[in-house]
């Protein structure tokens, strides 16, 4: 009875309706126009899709025009909150766009060498980063901040990978049919799966604390999830998408896909897990299943790397602050994440490319390969700065490892593979898959 007396709900005011709606149109205007001008020079569209934030960021419009930033990108909490659930949902769809694009098919044929590669590329850049985050002098933490998760957290933050822009720049370069590519590819994928595992962890420990406790509650949630999404797989992936094929085609396929990896996050959020674990796991679940594929989703998967996911990284880039970089601590903090951070992956995956046997340019190229990290630390960083493990300053560099890294994988991918010969089964792979030229609808 009393919320039946209650009075309705005031809807978003018109001022902060229009900040939001010029907050919208400015950061996805540059991040488009930036994007497309990384793409012209050899860079991931991320790249400048980063740039963009930056760009009306506290790094240069702040700085030029504090008056002007201060109208189009208030400190208002409520203001900040509303871009922040558009760059959300953005993240969410994004991150189960790449689990679709698993294959497991793939996964199989390749697996003890990814396996070799994967680990060793994720072994190493974990302990190193873990171990600057213990050595770092006490003012670069954030406030609050435990230093056994901090040191954790920037582990994690080393040692993935990102599918989407290692599949963006491989496709780019015209790489994906080659074995290298594909190798590239079946490794990252299985980086991204226990990067996005460990983050879980990391979560946790985070808003939980560091307990015993805490280990057992992640292991157990993350049992619970696996075993739902292996239940899911057999009881209702399938007919629920053969539902929506009969109800609408491939306007139901999509709207249905999305429902499912925005209900798997929030499953994951409810458990105390990071719900980009669950979109990703949904993203996973869907496809392997043989219920829908990658094809279907394409609209889905256009809107997204078009629109939400450019608003969502230009919105990271916007929490940027360069000028952070003038503190001499700050800037041989970079510094040394991009050594360690180049250091540990791109050195791990050589080491298990070699442990397989591979040609030293076949290890480079997957070296340069498995080193962009891209917008998957990125989005790492941002859950980081969320969660308070992560200030201003240390959410800066990491995220300034992201794009160097990515800026640096295209011209050691193009200086490996050119002293590596192409096969006749290489060509009929890119034959078979995309036909004589790429098309643009392929990119990832």
């Amino acid at each position: 009875m009393a919320l039946a007396g209650a009075a309705p709900i005031a809807p978003i005011g018109a001022h902060p309706l229009l900040v939001l709606l010029l907050q919208l149109g400015a950061l996805l205007t540059l991040a488009v126009l930036l994007g497309r001008l990384a793409v012209k020079l050899g860079w991931p569209a991320v790249a400048g899709e980063l740039c963009a934030g930056v760009l009306v960021g506290p790094s240069v419009l702040g700085s030029l025009s504090p008056a002007l930033s201060g109208w189009l990108f208030p400190h208002n909490v409520e203001q900040v909150h509303l871009l922040d659930a558009v760059g959300q949902l953005g993240v969410m769809l994004l991150v189960g766009v790449s689990g679709s694009h698993l294959d497991f098919a793939l996964v199989r044929k390749q697996g003890a060498t990814a396996a070799r590669v994967s680990s060793a590329g994720l072994v190493l850049p974990l302990a190193l980063g873990v171990g600057l985050g213990l050595l770092l002098p006490a003012s670069l933490l954030a406030p609050h901040s435990d230093r056994t998760t901090f040191a954790a957290f920037l582990g994690v933050a080393m040692c993935v990978s990102a599918i989407p822009v290692i599949a963006k720049t491989l496709l780019d370069m015209n790489l994906l049919h080659r074995d290298i590519g594909q190798l590239t590819m079946t490794a990252g994928m299985l980086d991204d799966a226990v990067g996005w595992l460990l983050l879980s962890v990391v979560t946790a420990m985070a808003t939980t604390g560091v307990t015993a406790g805490t280990v057992v509650h992640s292991v157990v949630a993350l049992a619970v999830v696996v075993l739902a999404a292996v239940l899911a797989a057999r009881l209702l992936v399938g007919p629920l998408y053969r539902w929506a094929e009969r109800n609408g085609g491939t306007g139901t396929v999509v709207g249905t896909t999305a429902v499912l990896v925005l209900l798997s996050a929030a499953g994951t959020q409810a458990l105390g897990l990071e719900p980009i674990f669950g979109a990703f796991v949904c993203g996973v679940t869907v496809t392997a299943t043989g219920a829908v594929g990658p094809l279907q989703l394409a609209p889905l998967r256009t809107v997204t790397l078009s629109v939400l996911a450019p608003v969502y990284i230009a919105s990271a880039g916007l929490r940027m602050d360069l000028t952070a970089l003038a503190r001499p601590s700050v800037a041989l903090m970079a510094l040394t994440a991009l050594l360690v951070a180049v250091l540990g992956k791109f050195g791990g995956a050589y080491l298990g490319a070699r442990a397989s046997r591979l040609g030293r340019w076949e290890a480079l190229a997957l070296g340069a390969g498995m080193n962009a990290r891209g917008v998957v630390q990125v989005v790492i960083a941002m859950v980081g700065l969320r969660l308070g493990v992560l200030d201003s300053a240390t959410y800066t560099v990491v995220v300034l490892v992201a794009v160097a890294t990515s800026l640096m994988a295209p011209p050691l991918l193009r200086t490996a593979m050119s002293r590596i010969d192409q096969t006749p089964l290489e060509q009929h792979r890119r034959t078979a898959q995309f036909g004589p030229t790429v098309p643009e609808s392929q990119t990832v």
